[in-house]
């Protein structure tokens, strides 16, 4: 048996905690000077009007922004395209020090007019669907359907609206506010954009992480941790007939199935698991020399994810056992393997940190209605870190993400998305 453990394996739990009472201590100081109190006062401020009376009166240039990326391709791993395209836009906006990093994040930066926090803005530039999938955008009315049209273009059109304004209208900010194209956020990327940042000269000066991916007006303090598995159940393999008697590593994969299916996971917190890709066998009278099976493992809690890990790594080798024992007399090799193929950390952001804070007194000030919610994006790694970080929507309405059949409906005010992210930021960065 051989269990291989990727890269990622640097995020382990114990780490994360060591490294988040380290982060936590240093960043208070800083958030502590962005108050809740304050946003209704910055909203009413000159520039901040002016730039929430833009994004209204230039609503077509967001979703123009967010139409155009939609239809560059960006697969997993080949965002290139649309992180350039992204770049160029950062560029001609006035973004200064605009770079693409080694690992192919967009990274540019605009400096308020005095010292203050660092907020990283950010929007993912991979989709979920493969190369050659048909992306062009498909409108009726106030409604546009295509593959990733708002998980997750909507965010790249809300962070780039949000820069225009910050540096048309002259907000006179506090700090520095770091706009990003991440890659990689999407499943088989395994968040490998934000880890990259995260892991580099940058992530001492960050003090808070705001991602933006989704549709409505809710906020994501909630990380969803995942393990991720391949699991290959390993044999010489034969003919069905002449070769029967000899551990069968798809009966093997098999047992293993059924004892996931059984495995008790708790509600609260909640825990859930899945195979969700099987694979092996050549044809139907062969005894395959492998099964392979896929396991997603999740929860928002670091120690619930480990003891579900723990009982599905208890079920893979007994399931190993039994298909051995089955065959006592047999002298073929029946071995197993298992990749780790992605790591999420799990956590939250408390409701009382400064920027739940903030991000819920800007939805009070807007009169909108926001819900604090948990999921598995960008802002797993900030907030696995103990960096002040959450997710929020970018407004409108949508249905059907990571589907062919995605769709997103700006209807009458899907300018407030772009609006609540400007007040978001600004809140947390502080205006005169």
């Amino acid at each position: 048996m051989r269990t291989r453990r990727s890269s990622a394996t640097l995020f382990t739990t114990v780490a994360l905690a060591a490294t988040a009472l380290t982060a936590t201590s240093l960043r208070a100081q800083k958030m502590a000077l962005a108050s809740p109190d304050d946003v209704a006062r910055i909203a009413t401020l000159p520039t901040v009007r002016a730039s929430f009376a833009a994004i209204e009166k230039d609503n077509a240039w967001t979703l123009d922004q967010q139409l155009s990326l939609c239809q560059i391709p960006a697969p997993p791993f080949k965002e290139v395209k649309r992180g350039e395209a992204f770049r160029d836009r950062l560029i001609a906006l006035g973004v200064q020090h605009v770079h693409v990093d080694k690992t192919g994040n967009v990274i540019g930066e605009i400096v308020g007019s005095r010292p203050g926090p660092t907020v990283m803005l950010s929007g993912h530039l991979d989709s979920v669907f493969p190369e050659g999938t048909n992306v062009t955008v498909k409108r009726e009315g106030t409604k546009f359907s295509a593959p990733g049209i708002y998980d997750d273009c909507r965010g790249l059109a809300a962070v780039l609206s949000t820069a225009r304004q910050v540096i048309t209208n002259k907000v006179p900010f506090a700090g520095r506010l770091l706009v990003v194209g991440t890659v990689g956020e999407e499943g088989p990327g395994n968040l490998r954009g934000v880890r990259a940042i995260f892991s580099s000269t940058l992530k001492d000066s960050i003090d808070a992480f705001i991602s933006v991916d989704g549709v409505g007006f809710n906020i994501t303090n909630g990380a969803v941790g995942s393990n991720r598995y391949r699991v290959s159940y390993v044999g010489p393999g034969g003919h069905s007939y002449s070769a029967f008697g000899m551990p069968n590593p798809i009966h093997a994969m098999g047992r293993a199935i059924a004892k996931i299916a059984d495995l008790q996971a708790t509600t609260n917190p909640k825990v859930t698991f899945n195979v969700g890709v099987v694979s092996g066998g050549t044809s139907v009278n062969s005894i395959s020399d492998k099964g392979v099976m896929e396991i997603d493992l999740r929860s928002e809690s670091a120690a619930a994810l480990a003891a579900i890990d723990a009982k599905l790594q208890r079920a893979l080798r007994a399931a190993l056992a039994e298909e051995r024992a089955r065959w006592p007399l047999s002298k073929v090799p029946l071995d197993i393997t298992i990749d780790t193929i992605g790591l999420r950390p799990a956590g939250r952001t408390a409701e009382t940190s400064p920027i739940i804070r903030v991000a819920l007194a800007a939805s009070k000030t807007m009169q909108l209605v926001s819900a604090l919610t948990g999921n598995s994006t960008d802002a797993n790694i900030a907030i696995g870190m103990g960096i002040p970080a959450m997710t929020i929507d970018g407004g409108g309405k949508g249905h059907g993400a990571h589907s062919l059949g995605e769709w997103y409906d700006d209807g009458t005010d899907g300018y407030k998305g772009p609006q609540w992210v400007l007040l978001i930021t600004l809140g947390l960065l502080g205006v005169k």
